[in-house]
C-alpha cells in the first residue's frame, strides 16, 4: 500500500481514459484465458465460476470507466453538478464482491482469505480512484438561479452536438460544412464565455436559445431531404445565412466581453474608493 498513490483528475481527456479508465481491464486476461482452458478441458462447473468472475469484473470496468469520465466532466466545468450516479463507489463495492467470488468460489481459496482480498483490492481501488464528486458545483451568481444557467447551457449543447450530427450528413457541400462548423466553434466559444461568468447568461439566454435552435431547425431540414433536390437558389440563401449567423455570433461575443472588462473596470474602481477612504 506504500506504493498507491492517490488519484488525481487529468487535464487530457484521452491520455486520462487510457491510463486511468481500462486500468481494470487488465484483470479480465487471466480471467479470459481460465475460461478457454475451462471449455477446452470440458469442466463445465470450473467453466461457469470463472465466466461469473469475468461478468464482475468487466462490469467493475466498465462502471470505472463511466465514473472517471464523468468526474472528467465535473473538474472540467466550473459551474455544473455532481454526477447523479456514483459509478466509482459502485465499481469498488463491486470490485470487492468480484475478488471475494474469483477467490474463494472460483480460485478455492479459503473465506478468510477471500475476505482478506476482498477489502484489500476496495481499499486499494479506493485509495488510488478516490470517490465520486457529490459537492455541486453552483457558485453565487447573484440573483440569477445556477439551475437556470445550467439548464440553458445544457440545451444549448445538445443543440450543437445535433448541429454536429448533422455536418457529418452532408457530403455534396464542403463549403456549407466549413461554415456551419465556425458557426459551432463560435457558439461553443460563447457558451464558454458564459461559463466562466455565468452572470452573462441574464443577456444571453435568449441568444442562445433563438440562434443555435434556429440553426439546428435549419440543418435538421436541410439533411431531412436529398441534397440532390436542393436548389441552387436554397443553397445561396443558406450560405448568406450561415454568413449572417457568423457575424452575429461574433458580435455576440465581442458583447460578452465587453461586458467583463466593463465589470472588471467597476471592480477596479470600488477597489481603488476603498483605499482611498
Amino acid at each position: 500500500m506504500a506504493f498507491v498513490k492517490k488519484y488525481r483528475p487529468q487535464t487530457d481527456f484521452e491520455s486520462y481514459k487510457s491510463k486511468k479508465g481500462y486500468l481494470l481491464y487488465i484483470f479480465l486476461a487471466p480471467l479470459f484465458l481460465a475460461i478457454i482452458l475451462a471449455l477446452i478441458e470440458r469442466n463445465i462447473h470450473a467453466f461457469v465460476l470463472n465466466l461469473i468472475a469475468f461478468g464482475l469484473f468487466y462490469t467493475t470496468a466498465k462502471f470505472n470507466t463511466i465514473g472517471l469520465a464523468n468526474e472528467f466532466k465535473y473538474h472540467k466545468e466550473k459551474l455544473t453538478k455532481a454526477p447523479k450516479r456514483p459509478y466509482k463507489t459502485f465499481s469498488a463495492i463491486l470490485l470487492g464482491i468480484a475478488t471475494l467470488f474469483t477467490a474463494s468460489f472460483a480460485g478455492g481459496e479459503s473465506l478468510l482469505i477471500g475476505i482478506f482480498l476482498s477489502i484489500t483490492s476496495t481499499v486499494g481501488y479506493l485509495l488510488y480512484y478516490g470517490l465520486d464528486p457529490r459537492v455541486d458545483k453552483l457558485e453565487n451568481i447573484g440573483d440569477i438561479s445556477a439551475e437556470l444557467v445550467l439548464k440553458t447551457i445544457s440545451e444549448a449543447k445538445s443543440k450543437l452536438a445535433k448541429i454536429e450530427q448533422h455536418i457529418d450528413k452532408i457530403s455534396s457541400d464542403n463549403l456549407l460544412q466549413k461554415r456551419l462548423s465556425l458557426a459551432v466553434k463560435k457558439a461553443k466559444n460563447i457558451i464558454q464565455t458564459i461559463q466562466e461568468d455565468p452572470k452573462d447568461i441574464r443577456v444571453a439566454r435568449k441568444f442562445l436559445i433563438v440562434y443555435i435552435d434556429g440553426l439546428e431547425s435549419v440543418t435538421n431540414a436541410y439533411t431531412s431531404m436529398d441534397e440532390a433536390d436542393i436548389k441552387g437558389e436554397t443553397r445561396d440563401k443558406l450560405h448568406q445565412l450561415l454568413e449572417d449567423v457568423e457575424h452575429r455570433f461574433d458580435k455576440e461575443l465581442t458583447r460578452l466581453k465587453k461586458n467583463n472588462e466593463f465589470d472588471l473596470d467597476v471592480n477596479i474602481d470600488v477597489l481603488q474608493r476603498q483605499i482611498k477612504n
